[in-house]
């Protein structure tokens, strides 16, 4: 407001030139509706600029610059500066790279050696990328408190909400046996993981400098899109995340939760369903949530990542988890929801949950077996009609 007050009120003979990284301020005054919408011409450098051009051009000028300085003009070849622009995501962080190798009481070939294959590990004398890990520090320990200072979100664990989102980037899959199929949308995790609506715009609101939702190649989903693959390194390395990192297990762990309290906490009347789970009375956003829910909790369950205390389950089954899912799976199965081998693997699933708990829980785990079988035989009757009835269901089903 303060911009356009005192620059754009008045007919100033000048053109007023901004740059800013796209805090929650200057990226709401911008959007439609925001005071600066129409007034300002805006270049969106992360979203539509490449900076891969102008990020050689840089590099290879600086490096030219070294090779004068030490005398030798072969020090670097052309495959290392497109190396080093690769791992820039199309975003000009080469600069922080080249002070690191242009430390004049050091050898640039060796120090560039180190960028080139430095991979972190505790105990670590050499830090190429000191610089941008306390920007990316700075940057988050920012957002984790301006998020969880808001009283609506007491309680809420800022680092573990958005690294859960970042294992869903393209890439970074929930598991590899279901690859693609699993793979949630980002309006879907916010509703498992109890977030109000739009919520996950309002998790990043202090983080657009680095990362956006943007529409994916799966069936266009949104999904956390970062602009720089070094951000993505830094989360993903506890030597350089330190007490910011947050590891896979912890996320497998909580949404494993999520899970089981979004089936326990389902508000349908089990009783009364329709004949379609197309017709259950929740909006479609929540029929999906509740679909993949069903999909992935025996995924989930048994994953070695998943840390869950035995009670977990335990109280799962005894608050009624299994029969709500026993309810619902037909409607999931008239939908052809489950490929056969799929489905033979959730079954598979379910009777190593029930064989991991028989020893220490075997109540719990004689209720779970009892429903593995129940599906299972409801599976094979199921697909025997309806190979019956279409023949070419058999070849279908047999695809790979």
């Amino acid at each position: 407001m303060a911009i356009r007050r005192c620059l754009l009120a008045d007919d100033l003979p000048f053109r007023i030139f901004i740059a800013s990284r796209p805090e929650w301020a200057i990226h709401s005054a911008l959007q439609p509706g925001g005071h600066l919408c129409g007034m300002a011409y805006h270049i969106q450098l992360s979203d539509k600029y490449d900076a891969t051009a102008d990020m050689r051009r840089y590099l290879r000028r600086r490096f030219e610059d070294i090779g004068l300085r030490i005398n030798n003009p072969k020090w670097f070849g052309q495959a290392n500066i497109e190396t080093l622009v690769q791992a820039g995501s199309g975003q000009f962080i080469v600069a922080t790279v080249y002070k690191y190798i242009a430390e004049r009481r050091a050898s640039p070939a060796e120090r560039l050696k180190i960028v080139l294959t430095w991979t972190p590990h505790e105990g670590q004398a050499t830090r190429p990328f000191e610089m941008l890990d306390k920007l990316y520090t700075n940057i988050l320990l920012d957002a984790k408190n301006a998020y969880e200072a808001v009283d609506s979100h007491h309680g809420r664990d800022f680092l573990l909400l958005f690294r859960t989102y970042h294992m869903e980037v393209p890439g970074f899959m929930l598991d590899a046996n279901v690859a693609d199929s699993v793979k949630l949308a980002a309006d879907v995790l916010s509703v498992l993981l109890s977030l109000e609506p739009q919520g996950e715009e309002t998790l990043i609101s202090d983080l657009r400098c680095l990362v956006a939702f943007k529409p994916g190649k799966w069936q266009n989903k949104l999904s956390l899109h970062l602009y720089h693959k070094s951000f993505s390194d830094f989360l993903e390395a506890p030597s350089r995340a330190k007490n910011l990192f947050i590891p896979e297990s912890r996320v497998y762990t909580h949404l494993a939760k999520c899970f089981m309290q979004h089936i326990i906490k389902c508000p349908l009347d089990l009783d009364s369903l329709p004949a379609k789970w197309e017709a259950l009375p929740l909006s479609k956003l929540h029929r999906d949530s509740l679909k993949r829910v069903i999909e992935l909790l025996p995924f989930f369950l048994i994953k070695p990542k998943t840390a869950l205390h035995d009670d977990e389950v335990v109280g799962f089954t005894q608050n009624g988890g299994w029969q709500k899912v026993d309810k619902m799976l037909p409607l999931l199965h008239r939908a052809i929801i489950f490929h056969h081998e799929i489905f033979q693997r959730w079954i598979s699933h379910l009777r190593q949950i029930s064989d991991r708990l028989k020893g220490r829980k075997p109540q719990t785990a004689a209720v779970i077996n009892e429903f593995a079988k129940k599906w299972e035989d409801y599976h094979q009757q199921y697909r025997a009609e309806l190979e019956e009835r279409h023949p070419r269901v058999r070849e279908f089903q047999q695809q790979p």
